[in-house]
């Protein structure tokens, strides 16, 4: 892929699409009030973009639109899902938004199985919805359904026809997750060069993990803006995470991104209690364990500098460090767990404490700080007796 040759200072657009994707998912349905709470909190977190959902599904999606859009379209930019048919662009219009996300496949299976229609078909609908969007004076990012399916050289005309329509923006979407970032770099370079100056947007699927490595290759390769999901929730295996992408394009690769990275975890906890979709243990960034640490080596490093086994504080993104006991732990971890419960004990204590600590835990308990805490005073009060 070679080596990154935009200036850091480029500034990166966080679309999310979390009230509207998110919610595909099976088991999700928000109300109103919850769409509307999910949404001021995106608006206060400063991601660029939030899709209220697609107006013309239903009255109570057509009805969240409209609500999200009083709330928070002062403070950000409100957008609506659109298919590419003029009743369906009308009932956007009738939320009073402003602008309107535009989408049409283009793959030959879409078309074939789906649509019905031909690629001449397609280009012309491309067209005309995207033309009849402008001269209804709304800003337009046209979508190519399934474009990673699509062949490449109509992909490219269905963008150059969106782009000859007046779209202000261009969106690939990756809509089952088969691309790899080596393939999607090439595609998105490719993709941009015909775009004329438009902003190139990228949409990514999770179905072989590889969502946020896409949405980063499709970065490099000149994106300018990522459609994201709070905690990665959508269809199927869901969609690029928002807390992934954002720090990913912040800490590793420089880009000015606009999101309040304090607000990550305050926000993944929110979506995950709304939603009632957890979120994973293991997770990046917002999981339980993110900053979590049991093993001595690594508390031992992380009390002297967190550095060392952290590549970012967990106050970066709100989360917090844990530090757990088990057959793992060492001295120096069990010490600070017990220094700060105001228990200070000489370093025989503390090993005889461990001791039993490491065989509480291999008979597969979970042990507490408040087990310590009783080991540690059994151990105390032992010596005084002695």
């Amino acid at each position: 892929m070679g080596c990154l040759f935009f200036v850091n200072s480029k500034k990166v657009r966080i679309f999310d699409t979390t009230l509207r994707d998110g919610e595909q998912a099976p088991g999700i349905d928000l109300t109103i009030e919850q769409k509307v709470r999910i949404a001021k909190q995106l608006a206060d977190l400063g991601v660029d973009v939030i899709e209220a959902g697609f107006p013309a599904a239903s009255e109570g999606e057509f009805e969240a639109t409209k609500k999200i859009l009083d709330e928070v379209g002062d403070m950000v930019e409100v957008i609506g899902l659109s298919r590419a048919v003029k009743q369906d662009i009308d009932r956007t219009i009738d939320t009073g938004i402003a602008s309107i996300h535009v989408f049409i496949a283009t793959s030959d299976i879409h078309l074939k199985y789906k649509l019905k229609m031909t690629r001449e078909q397609v280009l012309d609908r491309i067209y005309e919805s995207v033309r009849y969007a402008k001269d209804h004076g709304l800003i337009v990012e046209y979508s190519p359904e399934d474009a990673t399916r699509t062949d490449e050289e109509f992909l490219l005309k269905a963008v150059k026809t969106a782009v000859e329509a007046g779209a202000d923006r261009v969106n690939i979407p990756d809509t089952v997750g088969v691309m790899h970032p080596f393939k999607f770099y090439d595609l998105i370079s490719k993709v941009v060069k015909v775009a004329d100056g438009k902003i190139i947007s990228v949409h990514c699927h999770n179905d072989f993990g590889l969502a946020t490595a896409n949405s980063i290759a499709g970065v490099m390769a000149g994106a300018r803006q990522v459609h994201v999901t709070v905690n990665g929730i959508g269809e199927r295996a869901g969609n690029a995470s928002l807390e992934e992408v954002v720090m990913a394009l912040k800490k590793l690769l420089g880009y000015e991104v606009g999101v309040k990275t304090y607000k990550l975890y305050e926000t993944s906890k929110l979506v995950s209690e709304l939603t009632g979709v957890p979120v994973p243990y293991f997770k990046a960034i917002v999981g339980e364990n993110a900053f979590g640490h049991e093993s001595g080596i690594h508390v031992h490093g992380v009390i002297e500098n967190p550095l060392t086994y952290e590549p970012i504080s967990p106050e970066e993104v709100g989360n917090f460090r844990r530090i757990a006991l088990g057959k793992h732990s060492g001295i120096h971890g069990l010490k600070k767990l017990l220094s700060d419960q105001g228990i200070e004990l000489t370093d025989d204590e503390l090993r005889e404490v461990l001791k039993e600590i490491k065989a509480l835990a291999e008979t597969g308990h979970k042990v507490t700080v408040d087990d310590a805490k009783a080991i540690a005073i059994k151990v105390s009060t032992k010596k005084i007796n002695a």
